[in-house]
């Protein structure tokens, strides 16, 4: 079998080959069964008329009946399988879809999501996966529902009076012309109301997030103002999208029924034995029945045309996140190895520049406290390491440039902690192990953080709610910094791991942080000066540049360093505290 590529569509199709095989079997069975539909009805009028003439037996049309209910039967049985393993092929491609979505937003850069768009990546994540397997399923139903049934009405209407059928059979592809020329239609409004599903998703999660802010400023008249213009755009855009889909429908079912006037007039015609043919009153019957019933397929084919031309809309717009990831090399470790940053400059897109000529190196083992005034770069320094935006100079771990190492390679490099601890609406170990089956307990002691999960009602299985709502600020650092170390990489970005902490717990969480990251460099990033005379060398940036040596260095070269940590300790070291 071909490799599976998640951004073709034929590969969803082909890796579920077996539940279309079903639905191939079943499906021929059910619409070839639908042709003794109209003959049984033709049959039965024959067989009434004979009855009233005085011509035909009761038994004769028990006989019919019980078959009529017997094919029913069967043909519907074939029709319920049929649809169990459409609905399960559909289910299948919607996991699949969501999965691979779901694991490139996963991976995508912060920066990468924030010019996204929440609201936009909801509507993907939601409605344009379900849209895809929407218009997947229905294409797969429709093959034999329309294209084999159709097939079959088509074959036995010729073989009734071929001439009349042709003359019938003009206005079903007449209906299928608009449904085709209604595609811009359909695809230019389909897309339109995405846009402002996006627009309105992100307007209710501002609403949601700022609530608090927009009530003590007193903004909720505007925003809720606002809201509503948002509100009236996507319901407009609702309204244009959807009316093509339930207006259409009923005009293409009265285009493909026209040919009934000609059935009426040269079927007449052949009953009473002036016309193309010789009919009795059961052909008659059977030969409309069976039109009637190809135009409703027939009509049904054209809707699908729509529904087709909006899931590829939706396709066209998650198809970029629809790559696989090799998630066993995301994975893979990288072993230690020194780090060297050399004449580092760095500056966000259109802004101006932050950081300019940043030197400094660590080995292994070694913890690098990265400290400076306000607005002087800190955590953008840290966030460099991600690789998120381009930068000048050079940053090399074990040899590798970052900027030009493959994602795969980098991401078993550096681990990174922010402000933002991002903890998920999950258990306290679930938010630590991420999905590894390893002890997260040793973690949780090495952050100090046993008493308090020991004390919550379900112990490391407790939810913390979203966001780690249930939580205080110095549990929720804690907690992010467990994760890390549990994932320890050889390259550990935090970003003041310890500011919610008071001076007894930060020392001791310090302690175990230097005896679990032992092969590892560790740049601690931080305003809080307390323990900045154990660790191993000091960067102090300032005006976008940084000085690099010892603690005692710097505080004999660096006159505003040596001011911040007198203010701060009184002059005294980190253990006298």
């Amino acid at each position: 079998m071909a490799k599976f590529q998640s951004d073709r569509i034929l590969s969803y199709f082909r890796v579920e080959w077996r539940a279309l095989l079903v639905v191939t079997l079943s499906g021929l069975f059910y619409n070839l069964g639908l042709l003794s539909g109209p003959w049984f009805e033709g049959q039965m009028t024959g067989c009434l008329v004979n009855i009233l003439n005085g011509t035909g037996e009761y038994h004769d049309m028990i006989r019919l009946v019980l078959g009529y209910v017997g094919a029913i039967l069967i043909v519907q049985g074939a029709r319920y399988i049929k649809r169990f393993y459409v609905r399960r092929f559909a289910n299948n491609v919607k996991r699949r879809m969501k999965g691979i979505l779901y694991g490139n937003l996963v991976v995508k850069s912060r920066t990468e999501l924030q010019e996204e768009g929440k609201g936009d990546i909801l509507i993907k994540a939601i409605l344009d996966v379900d849209d895809c397997a929407e218009g997947m399923r229905k294409f797969t139903t429709e093959i034999f529902d329309t294209g084999v049934a159709l097939a079959a009405y088509t074959g036995m209407l010729l073989r009734y009076d071929w001439r009349l059928s042709l003359l019938c059979l003009i206005f079903p592809p007449i209906s299928y012309c608009i449904a085709e020329k209604m595609k811009n239609v359909v695809q230019r409004t389909g897309e339109a109301y995405k846009k402002e599903s996006g627009v309105l998703s992100a307007a209710t999660l501002d609403r949601g997030e700022n609530a608090i802010t927009y009530r003590v400023f007193g903004c909720e008249n505007n925003r809720r103002n606002a809201y509503e213009e948002n509100l009236n755009a996507y319901e407009i855009s609702a309204v244009k999208a959807s009316i093509w889909s339930t207006v259409m429908p009923p005009i293409y079912r009265i285009i493909s029924t026209a040919g009934v006037i000609f059935i009426l007039y040269f079927g007449r015609r052949n009953v009473v034995g002036t016309g193309w043919c010789t009919w009795d009153i059961a052909a008659f019957t059977t030969f409309l029945s069976c039109f009637l019933k190809l135009s409703v397929k027939s009509s049904s084919a054209a809707k699908l045309f729509n529904a087709v031309h909006k899931a590829q809309v939706s396709w066209e717009r998650i198809r970029p996140l629809m790559k696989s990831a090799d998630e066993r090399e995301n994975r893979i470790v990288q072993k230690p190895g020194n780090l060297s940053v050399d004449r580092l400059s760095f500056a966000y897109p259109d802004g101006k520049r932050i950081l300019e000529d940043i030197s400094f190196s660590a080995k292994p083992g070694e913890v690098i406290g990265i400290t400076g005034a306000v607005a002087s770069g800190k955590s953008t320094l840290g966030k460099v390491f991600l690789c998120e935006h381009p930068y000048g100079g050079s940053m090399r771990f074990a040899g590798l440039e970052l900027q030009t190492s493959e994602d795969a390679d980098r991401k078993g490099i550096v681990g990174y902690m922010g402000h933002d601890p991002e903890l998920f609406c999950d258990t306290v170990a679930d938010n630590i192990k991420l999905g590894d089956s390893k002890d997260c307990m040793p973690y949780v002691k090495a952050v100090c953080l046993e008493r308090e999960v020991a004390d919550m009602e379900e112990g490391v299985e407790t939810l913390i709610g979203s966001g780690g709502l249930r939580l205080s600020g110095g549990q929720a650092q804690r907690l992010a910094l467990a994760r890390i170390l549990y994932h320890r990489k050889p390259l550990l970005i935090l970003d003041d791991p310890f500011s919610a902490l008071d001076r007894n717990t930060e020392r001791e969480v310090f302690r175990n942080l230097r005896n679990m990251t032992k092969d590892s460099v560790v740049l601690l990033i931080s305003h809080r000066l307390y323990l900045f005379p154990e660790l191993d060398k000091v960067l102090w940036l300032e005006n976008g540049c940084g000085t690099f040596g010892t603690h005692d260095e710097l505080i004999e070269s660096v006159p505003k360093y040596a001011e911040l940590y007198e203010a701060q300790t009184g002059g005294r070291s980190g253990e006298e505290q």
